[in-house]
Parts: structure tokens; C-alpha cells; sequence
């Protein structure tokens, strides 16, 4: 009986890398492909690119990890670019959300148009039955219905990148990481001699993109306009931003006015952005009221395995790596769901993902469009 077919994304990471091989071992014909989705020269990624003037840039080195994997696990190793489809519709998404203000996620969006869409009909057109990533996530099919559910490794846990998948994308893609835990991951790619990768650092910043000066970055596309930082509880002009949007809900490090004592000493939060006005809004210590609400109103609601009840008590993630927080969702519309805190939470900010599970089970989530505390919104 011939061998299933996985198409699994070599990233020239660790962590794709041991799962390739735990496919194998699992008895798939195993192939791997490593995307390239970014131009730093055709993208105009200058400004705030550490890398710009290196001889080999960190995509290329990448792909020669890659490439090392392949041989030593003895698989065949595709390459294809997807730069055009990451600019429209993830990078395209990420600049016309930060001139609204907000504050977006492009790795959601990624995974939805890239790892999940172009690369899995890119594997089906080519004869593959499944797609693989290193994600830490699992997936159980139950009556039919693929659950897309929180890994072994809990620290790891990456199923709210994965919130905006949907049915059939999940079905079509194995999780080799799913029963494992980081160390674990290590000591095999150790034990296989996986030189390139078995010590390398894990990735950071943006999705396909990598580390940059977030604002030298952002420069590249949206220019700076300096304005007005506002103390939002006496009104008084305390300092100047760089660029209304460059700066999050919440956000305490890099505001600019460190040198201006308030009356905790516990230093300025960024708690209101007004964009049409240019005018960034902080406030006093990182208990203020003001970096609290109450509930939120999300939309670009996606569902992977299930609707909803009315008034359903769930757990919601705000943000990647917080905690489960305890909220109750109701439908407002078919596309927006109100979800109301059981207590005040901090800093939950207009463009993040709001993502919800029942248990372990992640049932999708949407992007928070507005935050209020009580009967005033926080963003405005």
C-alpha cells in the first residue's frame, strides 16, 4: 500500500525539522518546502533592517539550513515564494490596520493565507494528501469534525496563531508536535546530528519578515508625524510622540517621557490613541483605571469546529502567551460577538485576536474592533 503523502513547511528552524522527521517515523512519505514570502530590496524593508547590508541575507541562511536538514533526514527539499500573496493579503492587512491605530497580528494572518491557503493548495496541486508545520498544536477528529486543541507542550502552545483557520485547512494538516515538548524536540534533533538547527535560536518578530526596529520599520511604509503625548486624567501636554501609530494599548517602554516623574513613580502607560488628531494619551501607573474594561466588541469572527451558544461561558486569550481569561460571548450579529469580562481586564487593544477555547479546545476567536469600560470606549 503506497505511503501517504505529507508536503511538511522546512523552515530551517528546529522545530519543523524534528517534526519532518517524527512524520517519518510515523510511516509518511515525507517531503519538505521552504517558503520564501519576503523581499527585503523589491519590499523597500530598509529602514530598521539590521540585516540589510549583510552579504547573505537571514532568508538565504535559512534555506541552507534547510536544505542541510533535508539531506541528513534523507528527504527531497521544494522551494517556492509566495511574496506577492504575503503582501496582499497579510502585509497589505498589518499597514491598513496600524492607519487605523490598531494594533494587528499579521502571524493570524499568515497562517490563514499562507502556511494554510497558498502552501496547502500548492501541496494538493502537486499530489500531496497533507500539509505539516512545527506549530505546537494537535488535532483530534471526532464524528468527523477535525478540534483543533492545545499541544503536550502547554508553554508552547501556538493555537492562537492558528485561530483563523478553518475546517477544511485543518483537516488537511498534521501537527508531528503535538505530543512532544521543546526539550524533547532538542534532545532529538541532537540525537539525529541536525547540526544546522539542533542549537539554533527559535524565531522572533514578524511572521516570514524577522526582528527589526519596529519603528525605523514601519517608517519604510507609514512615515512618522510627531505630535502631542496628553497625561489623559489632567489634560496636560507632557512629551511628543514619534508617530501616533507606532505605539500599542498598554505599552509602557519606549514612549519617550521617562525623564517626567508622576505621582507613583511607577511610570506611563499608553491608554488612548486619537489618529485623526495625532495625539497619543498615557496615563499614571500600570494599575490606572484607565488601562482597564469591561468587554469588547470582536468581529472577523472564524469558527473551526463548532457555533457558539448564547451567553456561553468560555476562556479567551488576548494576547499570545497570556493566561486563559474567564469571559461569556453572545452573537450581536453573524459577524461580531460581544464578550464581557468577568472582571476588568488590562490593556486589551483594537486589532489584536481574541481568541476562545472550551478547555483545551480552541474554537477559533476573531479581532477585538472596540473596547469599553462600562458605557465609555476606551480606544476613543
Amino acid at each position: 500500500m503506497a505511503k501517504l503523502k505529507v508536503l511538511i513547511g522546512l523552515s530551517g528552524g528546529v522545530d519543523s525539522a524534528v517534526g519532518a522527521y517524527l512524520l517519518m517515523q510515523q510511516g509518511y512519505d515525507v517531503t519538505g518546502c521552504f517558503m520564501r514570502n519576503w523581499d527585503a530590496l523589491a519590499n523597500n524593508d530598509y529602514l530598521g533592517n539590521p540585516t540589510i547590508n549583510d552579504d547573505q541575507c537571514p532568508q538565504e541562511k535559512d534555506y541552507e539550513d534547510a536544505k542541510k536538514v533535508a539531506e541528513i533526514l534523507g528527504i527531497k527539499l521544494l522551494r517556492i515564494d509566495f511574496i506577492k500573496e504575503y503582501w496582499d493579503y497579510v502585509f497589505s492587512y498589518f499597514l491598513d490596520e496600524y492607519k487605523l491605530g490598531r494594533t494587528p497580528n499579521p502571524d493570524i494572518f499568515c497562517n490563514k493565507y499562507i502556511k494554510f491557503d497558498a502552501f496547502l493548495k500548492f501541496a494538493k496541486e502537486n499530489g500531496f494528501n497533507y500539509i505539516a508545520m512545527g506549530h505546537y498544536a494537535k488535532k483530534e477528529e471526532i464524528n468527523g469534525v477535525s478540534y483543533l486543541l492545545k499541544p503536550y507542550d502547554k508553554n508552547k502552545d501556538q493555537t492562537y496563531f492558528l485561530s483563523q483557520i478553518n475546517q477544511e485547512q485543518l483537516k488537511s494538516c498534521l501537527f508531528p508536535l503535538a505530543d512532544v515538548d521543546k526539550n524533547e524536540v532538542r534532545r532529538l534533533a541532537h540525537k539525529l546530528n541536525l547540526s544546522s538547527v539542533m542549537d539554533k535560536k527559535d524565531s522572533t518578530g514578524i511572521c516570514f519578515i524577522g526582528e527589526r526596529n519596529f519603528k525605523k520599520f514601519l517608517n519604510n511604509y507609514l512615515p512618522a508625524k510627531k505630535g502631542k503625548v496628553v497625561d489623559i486624567e489632567t489634560d496636560e501636554v507632557i512629551g511628543e510622540h514619534d508617530g501616533v501609530l507606532y505605539y500599542t494599548i498598554g505599552q509602557h517602554k519606549g514612549i519617550g517621557i521617562g525623564g517626567i516623574k508622576n505621582h507613583d513613580n511607577s511610570g506611563w502607560f499608553v491608554v488612548k490613541k486619537d489618529v485623526k488628531n495625532n495625539v497619543l494619551y498615557v496615563a499614571s501607573g500600570s494599575e490606572n483605571p484607565y488601562l482597564y474594561s469591561d468587554y469588547c466588541y470582536v468581529r472577523k469572527i472564524n469558527l473551526i469546529s463548532r457555533k457558539l451558544k448564547e451567553k456561553e461561558e468560555l476562556n479567551a486569550k488576548f494576547r499570545y502567551r497570556q493566561k486563559d481569561m474567564p469571559v461569556t460571548v453572545s452573537y450581536v450579529d453573524e459577524n461580531t460577538l460581544l464578550v464581557v469580562f468577568k472582571k476588568p481586564y488590562k490593556a486589551i487593544t483594537p486589532g489584536q485576536a481574541c481568541v476562545l477555547y472550551d478547555g483545551d479546545i480552541c474554537l477559533g476567536g476573531g479581532i477585538i474592533d472596540e473596547v469599553y469600560k462600562k458605557q465609555r470606549r476606551v480606544d476613543q
